[in-house]
């Protein structure tokens, strides 16, 4: 009786052993995904971007074979919203390649992981071997240049490059932005190489229809689609302190693996790099952001001639003046521009003269700081918040020329000319 006894427990205890170890499985396969499609949130949170962690483990991701070069024709019957989608496809697609980093890990101590805002913090991880990580990216000529996200390639040591046909090659890395979050990667001459057509992301509109391809979780060349679900937002960038502006938003659904892949309009023009989500879970939430293309066309060739991209500094941090900041400064309530908040020592502002805030205000509870120059013109410009001020910046003025600035101080109105720096880098 005790032998049987004995015999049940120790098959109960290696059932719930299997059904724990299961659990567990289950529990630990979408945490592993997550890392080995190299994800992590950028600020402000919870904004997620595709990127390689530091702590990523070292097996690579499960990866689908590349779908059939010679796709079944579409039945006769097809909708006219499946015959575009299937010619965006068919179109791009062999473009859009599949890319495979290695990196060896940090020396001298544990891995960072990276700091995630309103989280708990894990501890750091001891070094381990060589991190694979993968993602998208798709050829803008036929020197072989490739564009894809700066969190991609960042820190590579290897770089692969696979194409529609099963073909790869390694890659070098020739440039990286890591203000906007772009690299060009540039692999040898050849046949394969089908150059994306570049759109315009100026004109798009809410509600247009958008297209994705690209490599989520391993899913070799995945296609996507969605809305424009909004246009002009600017979002910080995952890999420095300064913000991308005019980004453009889609429902279109974007994962890890994603990153570096482009956002396409109907005609399968590259209308976007995508780059973040912005999601509770680091996976698809309906919320996905893309570099928009008129950046790249400013990047990318510099990325291809100098290695890197040089932007205009104005040297200051501010933001935009609400009805409550501007009754705190006795000014009225309509009044629009930029409040400088800070304004940094010995750069191009501070040399100008610009004012930052200095004196405290508490508003809604919370202690505010007021007192500066509020900017409401650049040029001639208008200006209601930061935003417009940095996308300015970047789409009309390079190192070394002059801004002026039309700012009102002690409620009088006066103009500044700053003569812009280069951003620093972070």
């Amino acid at each position: 009786m005790k032998k049987v006894l004995l015999g049940s427990v120790i098959t109960l205890v290696l059932v719930l052993t299997l059904v724990v170890g299961g659990v567990g499985g289950v529990i630990a396969a979408p945490y592993l995904q997550q890392q080995l499609a190299a994800f992590k949130i950028a600020t402000p949170a919870p904004v997620s971007l595709g990127a390689r962690p530091a702590f990523a483990p070292t097996p690579a991701p499960k990866l689908t074979p590349p779908p059939t070069a010679t796709p079944v024709p579409l039945p006769a019957d097809a909708s006219a919203d499946e015959r575009t989608a299937s010619d965006v496809y068919r179109k791009v697609s062999p473009s859009v390649v599949f890319i495979r980093v290695v990196s060896q890990p940090t020396t001298g101590g544990a891995q960072q992981r990276p700091q995630i805002p309103n989280l708990p913090q894990l501890p750091d991880l001891p070094p381990t071997g060589p991190q694979q990580a993968s993602g998208s990216g798709f050829v803008i000529d036929r020197d072989g240049h490739i564009l894809t996200n700066n969190h991609v390639v960042e820190g590579a040591d290897k770089v692969e490059v696979r194409f529609i046909d099963g073909t790869t090659v390694r890659a070098k890395v020739v440039g990286t932005d890591p203000d906007s979050d772009l690299a060009v990667i540039q692999v040898d001459k050849s046949s394969l190489l089908q150059p994306v057509e570049l759109g315009d992301s100026s004109a798009l509109i809410v509600g247009q229809q958008v297209f994705a391809i690209g490599n989520p979780f391993g899913q070799m060349w995945t296609l996507t689609s969605g809305i424009v679900s909004a246009v002009g937002r600017t979002i910080q960038s995952g890999n420095s302190r300064y913000s991308i502006p005019e980004v453009v938003q889609t429902d279109a659904a974007i994962n890890p693996g994603n990153s570096g892949g482009p956002l396409l309009d109907k005609h399968g023009r590259v209308i976007g790099v995508n780059t973040m989500i912005i999601s509770d879970n680091r996976s698809s939430s309906g919320v996905g952001l893309a570099v928009p293309v008129e950046i790249v066309k400013r990047v990318a060739p510099a990325l291809i001639k100098d290695g890197k991209f040089t932007y205009a500094y104005l040297g200051l941090s501010g933001g935009a003046l609400t009805p409550d900041l501007a009754g705190a400064m006795n000014l009225s309530p309509d009044q629009r521009g930029v409040l400088v908040g800070q304004v940094v020592k010995g750069g191009p502002s501070d040399k100008a003269g610009l004012l930052g805030s200095q004196k405290q205000v508490e508003i809604d509870g919370d202690k505010i700081n007021v007192g500066g120059d509020v900017i409401v013109a650049a040029d001639g410009n208008g200006v209601t918040g930061m935003d417009g001020v940095i996308d300015y910046l970047f789409t009309s003025k390079r190192p070394g020329d002059q801004i002026t600035l039309t700012i009102l101080r002690d409620g009088q109105q006066k103009q500044v000319v700053v003569t812009l720096g280069e951003r620093p880098q972070s």
